[in-house]
């Protein structure tokens, strides 16, 4: 009877070690700010300094969020689905130190972007697709007819440098707003 009894005392003073230790380290992660749109959730734990910097500075930081470049905006259950499977790929890269600091978007993130761009910017795209023979060289082996937007526009919305110490204004603003 007494061992029963210390087997679920322990068992209990396990379980409550390991829900501390969760919400520790939730807490310190900042984990629930990533089911926020805010930008900042962005630059809680991570390299994307650069990245947080060059967008506050363009155009797009006055009209979007990063959600709203790079997350689906078709529905709620993709955009938390997505998110799920990039913050899965960002603990996993920046956890095991397995990313280059010259940060590169994934295909299926691309994807995303640029369904974005081109629904954001319907009206100029829409433009553009039909004046794609005048404005564009598809007949050059060079030019590809499934271009990106940022094969072009490649200072929207990051600007041109992708390294952590090469962009203005990036230093020190994760700690700007840590709080």
């Amino acid at each position: 009877m007494k061992n029963s009894k210390f087997l679920v005392y322990s068992a209990l003073f396990v379980f409550a070690i390991a829900i501390g230790m969760f919400a520790y380290i939730v807490n310190t992660s900042k984990a629930l700010s990533y089911l926020s749109d805010d930008p900042k959730a962005c630059i809680n734990c991570h390299v994307m300094n650069t990245q947080y910097a060059t967008w506050q500075k363009s155009m797009h930081g006055e009209t979007a969020t990063c959600v709203d470049c790079h997350l689906p905006r078709d529905g709620m259950i993709n955009k938390y689905i997505a998110k799920a499977k990039d913050g899965w790929n960002h603990s996993v890269a920046f956890t095991l130190g397995s990313f280059d600091h010259a940060m590169m978007i994934t295909e299926d993130g691309a994807d995303r972007v640029q369904k974005n761009c081109v629904t954001c910017h319907a009206t100029i795209a829409s433009t553009l697709i039909e004046n794609a023979d005048r404005h564009h060289q598809f007949d050059n082996p060079d030019m590809s007819t499934d271009r990106r937007c940022w094969d072009c526009h490649k200072e929207v919305p990051h600007g041109k440098a992708r390294g952590l110490s090469t962009t203005p204004f990036n230093l020190g603003v994760r700690d700007a707003f840590r709080q």
